[in-house]
């Protein structure tokens, strides 16, 4: 059986390793032999997420004449990849790239750090800010006067509160993307909307395509799921998709599903523009590939010149190809778990016919608060003022991140609520651990990637700022140093610090 799922061109692969030749090395730097230095460059490909997991290597002929290097080299530093476990091998199938047996993913950074830790740790573990007061008790206030009648009831509303699914539908026409409320279902936060989804479309065993890196959480349930992931890698810095890539994954893999986040993504902040959105949607409706849209970052642009681009499903009139997942976790506050689908007719009515067996519905008090909130006006000021935090958060966090740490690289995004990060060439995973030891807690970079990917990353949320932003910068210098060094925290244990 074939063990790959993608496949990276001689002239991509040839392209992706002569851009690693500008990146200037450090002093006093050896020079390494000719294979080594090859053999290096394709695993630091494969550790940054640039070359996937599983991603079929050109043949020992076609590389060497594209880099003008003899065969023998490229012979050599396939076997020096084999040997370390970054590439596997079959007679008649070829060589793929692999991470070495071992490597598990870590597995902290992006649960909900402890009440108890607050007080000597701080948390850039989870991108998520603290609700926006006084809207969340207003809210709550109008959804308890607006109770009494559905207490009536049975309580279970399986597609969701028809009132809240109304609203949702007329806030997409109203962006001119003309949507009924039987095209809607309110799920408990997007997490539950994209399981829903998965377990409908794509069984154990079927290929989900993804971007990487990605929103880890979602890896997981996907991984937990049963499917089979095959990452497509991003391009460089802001620039969003990168569609030749994904008209070879979609044609060549023909995956069940492709999860994308277009606004802002998680975890790089980058805004794909209308023409990426019109041609991915197209390739996807080409390849019979359900696209799944995750908009939870849509309302988080931050600089006020932002023009935001067009819907995705605003490209799929007929609604055969796009799903849609929304939410209010990220715009509003994560402690409402609001979130919603939005597709064709007959695609909701079987994600409802399935819930029965799931969790039958999303909690009607909570439903009633959001939908206060869209009817009022007051979502509005609350995302006003969440845009107003996160800005200033990213603006007092990338402030600290430069000055303590020069040699770490970042693109600035223009939204979202995250940022990121390059290490310098130290180990996201070390940092991570590192830092846990001297009292801010951050998540390593494989998180994101498919199997071991983005060794050296880790991402940084703008859930603080101020002073808060300066302690994390210098407690994150902290732990570099602890990495660089290999020695113990010692001198560098936490300092109690109260926001």
């Amino acid at each position: 059986m074939v063990q790959w799922t993608s496949a990276v061109g001689t002239a991509q692969l040839a392209r992706l390793l002569t851009s690693q030749q500008d990146r200037p090395a450090g002093p006093g730097t050896r020079r390494p032999p000719a294979y080594r230095a090859l053999a290096d460059g394709i695993r630091l490909l494969v550790l940054e997420g640039r070359v996937p997991v599983a991603a079929r290597l050109p043949a020992e002929r076609e590389l060497a004449l594209a880099l003008s290097v003899s065969r023998t080299t490229v012979a050599a530093a396939y076997e020096a990849l084999r040997a370390e476990g970054f590439m596997e091998s079959r007679r008649g199938a070829g060589s793929w790239t692999a991470v070495p047996a071992g490597n598990p993913l870590p597995a902290r950074g992006l649960e909900p750090l402890p009440p108890e830790a607050l007080g000597s740790v701080i948390d850039l573990g989870t991108a998520a800010l603290p609700a926006p007061e006084p809207w969340l008790t207003r809210a709550v206030q109008g959804a308890l006067e607006e109770l009494p009648p559905y207490a009536h009831t049975h309580g279970d509303y399986p597609a969701g509160l028809p009132a809240l699914r109304a609203m949702i539908a007329e806030r997409y026409t109203a962006r001119g993307i003309p949507t009924m409320p039987e095209q809607i279902m309110v799920t408990t936060g997007a997490m539950g909307a994209i399981d829903a989804i998965c377990h409908l479309f794509a069984g154990r065993g079927e290929r989900i395509a993804v971007e990487s890196p990605s929103y880890a959480n979602i890896l997981q349930l996907m991984r937990e799921a049963g499917a089979r992931l095959v990452p497509v890698a991003m391009a460089e810095g802001l620039a969003g998709w990168d569609l030749d890539r994904w008209r070879q994954v979609l044609r060549e893999a023909a995956p069940r599903i492709a999860y994308v986040v277009a606004d802002f993504h998680n975890p790089t902040g980058a805004l794909a523009d209308d023409d990426q959105r019109r041609q991915l949607v197209e390739a996807a409706r080409s390849a019979g590939t359900v696209l799944v849209a995750d908009e939870t970052m849509t309302e988080l642009w931050l600089d006020p010149d932002v023009e935001m681009p067009r819907q995705v499903c605003g490209f799929d009139p007929a609604g055969s190809t796009v799903i849609t997942v929304g939410s209010a976790s990220k715009a509003f506050w994560a402690g409402l778990r609001i979130g919603w689908v939005r597709a064709a007719p007959d695609v909701i009515r079987s994600l409802v016919a399935a819930r029965a067996y799931a969790d039958l519905g999303t909690p009607v008090l909570e439903q009633l608060a959001i939908n206060w909130l869209l009817s009022t006006g007051g979502w509005e000021q609350a995302v006003a003022m969440r845009r107003e935090q996160a800005r200033d958060n990213r603006d007092a966090l990338v402030a600290a991140v430069r000055r303590e740490l020069p040699d770490w690289e970042f693109t600035v995004p223009r939204g979202g609520l995250t940022l990121w990060v390059r290490t310098g060439g130290l180990s996201g995973s070390r940092i991570a651990e590192a830092g846990e030891r001297v009292g801010v807690r951050v998540p390593s970079g494989p998180r994101f990637g498919v199997d071991g990917a983005f060794e050296g990353y880790v991402r940084l949320p703008f859930t603080v700022g101020g002073a808060v932003a300066d302690e994390a910068a210098v407690r994150l210098a902290a732990a570099a140093r602890i990495v660089v060094s290999g020695g113990s925290a010692g001198a560098e244990s936490p300092r109690t610090f109260v926001a």
